[in-house]
Parts: structure tokens; sequence; C-alpha cells
């Protein structure tokens, strides 16, 4: 089963960050929070990953064309007959990354969909945002999701008000997506989601159009979007104040996240 990565927004409410590079590769402690991201889902065992690139995508194939230089000391022979020498193993080493160039100015909705041939035979994928980090339990998710049988979960979280907020029945069927709520309280989407192929049936062949609007909308009308409570941590990088409160929390070794 594979991971999908939206990671090609803008990111204008982090510019501090975001105006020299992808909110993705933000860091959080000497890695980039899409890493964080990886390193949650490869923890149980989903280690092949399509990463939906935009704004700035070049800095993400980089990252990963030259991951070895990012992330191992390296011994260099500067001669004729040059040679590198890779000192450091890593736990990375059996991931399969798939850089996908989904437009610099696509929605979510569209992203996604351009992504499709990439999943091969797969009738269930993973996706979420390159931009949130959770200790969520990808497991339960995709056993909540198949036990549904719906098109699409996603894992609800308590929010900060400004998140859209979610209806959720007592057998968890998403019965409202409003995506500005007038009053903070209950669920958010927080990504993290597992999907049916028949996602793809839901996203129109328009760069302008966003999962988040008419979609999800849609699904919540067919009764085909299903919500994995989550209690646990969950937090996104969308201001240098959260930007900071990550870091702290990853350099106090106190990063709930953290469960690998």
């Amino acid at each position: 089963m594979k991971v999908v990565i939206l990671c090609g927004g803008k990111g204008t409410r982090l510019r501090e960050e975001t105006e020299y590079r992808p909110k993705p590769m933000v860091p959080i402690g000497n890695r980039p929070i899409l890493w964080h991201i990886m390193k949650t889902y490869a923890h149980y065992g989903y280690k092949e990953f399509i990463l939906c690139l935009g704004y700035k995508g070049e800095m993400i194939k980089d990252y990963f064309r030259n991951y070895l230089w990012h992330t191992c000391d390296t011994t260099l022979c500067l001669g004729r007959e040059s040679s590198i020498q890779f000192h450091n193993r890593h736990e990375e080493e059996d991931w399969k990354v798939t850089l996908c160039d989904t437009g610099e100015n696509s929605m979510t909705a569209y992203r996604i969909r351009l992504i499709e041939r990439y999943l091969g035979n797969d009738e269930t994928f993973l996706l979420t945002y390159g931009d949130g980090v959770g200790n969520v339990d990808i497991p339960r998710l995709i056993e909540t999701h198949h036990r549904a049988g719906k098109v699409c979960t996603l894992t609800a979280v308590h929010p900060p008000g400004r998140f859209g907020e979610l209806g959720i029945t007592s057998d968890s069927t998403v019965s409202g997506f409003n995506e500005k709520p007038q009053a903070e309280g209950g669920y958010i989407n927080g990504g993290y989601m597992a999907c049916s192929r028949r996602l793809f049936d839901y996203l129109p062949d328009d760069p302008s159009v966003m999962l988040e609007q008419a979609p999800m909308k849609k699904l919540t009308t067919d009764g085909q979007l299903h919500a994995y409570r989550h209690e646990g941590f969950w937090q996104p990088m969308d201001t240098f104040m959260e930007f900071t409160l990550l870091n702290n929390l990853w350099e106090t070794a106190k990063a709930p996240w953290k469960v690998w």
C-alpha cells in the first residue's frame, strides 16, 4: 500500500520560511517535516511514497537525489580518479520514493488525480498533507477504513478553531463538512487518510479544484466519507509560532509524533 503526500502548496502563512523553500522542507530539528511524516508511516511498514510536487518542488527532488550527502559523513578523493565514500548507513535504505510534478498552481484534488498511474494495482492507498505531524496509529486507521467500506476515511482531530469543522454521526459517518466554522470545538480533518481507488471518481480534470471543497462535500452527500477519531497528538505547521512549538518539542526530546 502506497503513501501519497501532498507537497505542492505555497505555505503563505509561513512566509518566513516558505519564501525560500517548500513547506514540506521546513525543518524540525535537522530534518524536514516531510521526513518526520514519512518516518511515521515507515515505522508501521509503509515505505513506498508518492510525493505530489509543486511549488519549489526541485528542492524536494534534490533532497532525495542527494539523500546520502544530506545524512552521511563522507570522504572524498579529489584526484583525477575521484571517489566518494559514505560512512553511515541509515534506516531509510529500503524506502521507495516517487517524485511527481503535479504543477506549481494545481489544487489538491488535481494533484491527487495526476498520481493515479503510480498506484499500480493497489485498491487502497494512504494520503496525507506534507505539513502536519501526529502519533496517528496507521494500522488502526486502515482497519477502520476497511471495516467502514467507504471511499475515504480521514483522521478527525481536535482543532485550533481556524480549520474547517466536521459533523460526525454516532457511527462515525461524516454528516457535514464546513470549510470555515464559526466557532471552535468538535473535530477537523487532520489528514492521514485511507482511500479507496474509487476516490478518483470524485476528482475532476480541473487544476482549480481543492479536495477539501467539492469532492469532500460530494463524498459527504453520498455517505462515503468516514472518520477515524484520533485523540492523541496532532499539530500542523502553518505559522511561525507552530514552527517554533514543533522545534522546541523535538529539541527537548518531547516530540509525541516520534514513534520510531
